[in-house]
């Protein structure tokens, strides 16, 4: 798996895998992790989108492997580390199963599906996309509680690259330009990851503030003038 760049990065698990002495080393953006709020679980789930592979892990060690799909360029999968809040069985359109997750931005988590043909590579609307007989045994062994990191790209965040940001879009690189323009005074209601009205405003006023022409929209240029740099 490739490090993932960030404009700041740690540590944050390495697991060693049976037989021969492999490892897989994920760095995430801090400002990304969410942890359980005192939930004790001995699974965790590793989910990277960019090469569609779900791993769950044991108390630390890779036991399964999945192959899965997320969400599109225009329709990511929420980066950053969530919890799973909801389980529950859904129709079939879902295969089934459905492992809910703690996301301010919409209703994300994992699941089956219909079309078999859409696992294994970038096709759902943000979700985690899975076999259905293999979300059905992931639904038996997981608990509320059990936390679920979400990679996509080198860059944290902001996954792939920069996007250009309008209205109706929603993700983690919004959340984290809602917390920018908060810091700066700008954006006043709770960052939640969803580009709408409050977020046009706090645009409006950082750009007549900086002397910018005004604009609703957030283009890869306004991101750079707000300091996000994304280095290779």
């Amino acid at each position: 798996m490739k490090k993932i760049k960030a404009l700041i990065i740690i540590l944050f698990v390495l697991i060693a895998g049976a037989g021969p002495v492999s490892a897989l080393v994920l760095y995430i953006d801090k400002d990304y992790i969410q942890t359980a709020n005192n939930v004790q679980s001995e699974y965790y789930i590793l989910v990277d989108v960019e090469s569609s592979r779900l791993y769950l892990l044991d108390n630390g060690k890779l036991v399964k492997e999945y192959s899965c799909s997320g969400g599109k360029w225009n329709t990511p999968s929420p980066i950053g580390t969530w919890e799973i809040t909801k389980k529950a069985k859904w129709g079939e359109g879902f295969g089934g199963s459905w492992l809910g997750l703690n996301v301010p931005w919409g209703d994300f988590g994992i699941h089956g599906t219909i079309n078999p043909n859409s696992v294994g590579w970038a096709s759902s609307h943000g979700c985690i996309r899975m076999k259905n007989e293999e979300v059905a045994e992931l639904y038996k062994l997981i608990p509320i509680g059990t936390r679920v990191t979400i990679v996509d790209g080198v860059y944290g965040a902001f996954g792939k690259g920069l996007r250009n940001l309008k209205s109706g879009m929603y993700g983690s690189d919004v959340m984290c330009i809602q917390k920018r323009l908060k810091d700066l005074g700008y954006f006043l209601a709770t960052p939640n990851g969803k580009f709408g009205a409050e977020t046009e405003k706090a645009v409006q006023k950082y750009c007549e503030a900086n002397g910018l022409n005004s604009r609703k929209t957030i283009d890869v240029e306004l991101q750079k003038h707000m300091g996000f740099m994304l280095i290779d």
